[in-house]
């Protein structure tokens, strides 16, 4: 008898991206928008197939793109046998289920998209507990699609069908569920402001930044430590705090999440106690992906976010990170003859309106020494303040 042999690997899930651009935001918008999507379907283990983009004054109510473009994708979704489709911005209750029933495959939103991201990624129990805590709270208004098979048989009073009663326990459960988390939640603060307290002799530094710029190589770089780095999007998830020295001054660095364009509002608010690190920080290092073509709309996301948090006003160090990475094409700087140098960079727009700021190449140790310096007079200014008759400098 001939032995079968069945193929036991995870098959890639391939998708679609679907965007609308609207009158404020541009083509070239939406495609670094869509980019950055396809760049999220990969981190979650998916491959992209196709983007499909259309002009609108705003979201359709009921299917967020138009009819037309909805049997496009359909036409599409059918003959290249695809398994999802992901939408760049956050479809209401209504609309993912109008588009499921429409295409018949996985739908996702970007909120969904990060959800799942954050879940593969979480390590500790609060970073877990957040993450479900989010989950529960995106799901809870959309409870009522997944219980279509049991609909209400008649109207009228004692006549109400399993479905809603099977969707009202449901609710209760999570509902139930959330206020657990919530609590759960508050004991984690109270142990990780109790370990805050413990550390507050020694001056904090925290880096910051979007998501995927460099921040745990620039960490494992200063601290000499083994911070799990990756080119993905939010492959740091857990706050991880390491203790440095420059010359005499010790201090305390932390990593933390990156940031992200339309961050679920939700999904801030479970993460706003892992970003405690960045609030109580003394000095924040921001970091920045120069090389990207649009670092600045990154810089603006990071500081709208910083405010959110309270944290804008600050001693900040910009650090533009990835410098033999850059490109002057992408940036529409037309350099006929020689490439652009540390010089040129330091006398650059970017320096001017960021100061202080540092130049570097965490991966290639370009102008490392520099920044290490610029770092160490920053933490002894704050040290010598606050002890002013410590031994340790002198």
């Amino acid at each position: 008898m001939k032995q079968k042999f069945y193929d036991t690997a995870v098959k890639q899930e391939r998708a679609v991206l679907v965007g609308v651009i609207t009158p404020n935001e541009t083509e070239a918008q939406e495609k670094e928008y869509l980019e950055e999507l396809e760049f999220l379907v990969m981190t979650a283990g998916g491959k992209t197939e196709k983007a499909f983009t259309q002009k609108l004054l705003r979201p359709e109510r009921a299917t967020f793109v138009g009819t037309g473009k909805l049997d496009e994708i359909k036409d599409y979704v059918k003959s290249e046998e695809i398994d999802m489709v992901v939408f760049d911005d956050e479809l209401s209750p209504s609309q993912l289920r109008n588009i499921e029933n429409e295409l018949q495959v996985k739908i996702l939103d970007r909120s969904n998209l990060i959800l799942d991201i954050f879940a593969g990624r979480a390590q500790t129990a609060q970073a877990k507990t957040q993450v479900e805590l989010a989950q529960l709270q995106y799901l809870l208004p959309r409870l009522t699609r997944l219980w279509t098979h049991l609909e209400r048989q008649k109207g009228g009073i004692g006549m109400r069908g399993p479905g809603e009663s099977q969707i009202e326990t449901d609710r209760r459960l999570i509902l139930n569920k959330i206020s657990l988390l919530k609590e759960r939640l508050k004991l984690i603060d109270r142990q990780n402001e109790t370990q805050r307290k413990n550390r507050q002799q020694l001056i904090r530094v925290a880096l910051v930044g979007y998501t995927n710029v460099g921040k745990s190589t620039i960490m494992n770089m200063l601290s000499k430590s083994e911070v799990f780095a990756e080119n993905k999007l939010f492959a740091t998830l857990d706050t991880t705090v390491r203790k440095v020295v420059i010359e005499n001054v010790p201090f305390l660095l932390s990593d933390t999440v990156g940031f992200i364009r339309k961050l679920p509002h939700h999904l801030v608010e479970c993460f706003k106690s892992t970003l405690d690190e960045v609030r109580e920080a003394d000095i924040l290092i921001h970091v920045v992906d120069v090389s990207h073509p649009n670092f600045e709309d990154q810089i603006r996301t990071v500081n709208e976010t910083l405010k959110d948090l309270g944290a804008i006003d600050k001693t900040m160090i910009t650090v533009f990170n990835k410098i033999d990475a850059f490109k002057p094409e992408d940036h529409n700087i037309n350099v006929e003859q020689e490439p652009i140098t540390l010089d040129d960079f330091r006398h650059s727009w970017m320096a001017k309106n960021n100061s202080p700021a540092i130049f570097i190449s965490a991966t290639q140790k370009e102008n490392v020494e520099e920044f290490r310096n610029l770092l160490y007079d920053y933490v002894k200014q704050v040290h010598t303040a606050r002890y002013p008759y410590d031994n340790l400098l002198y």
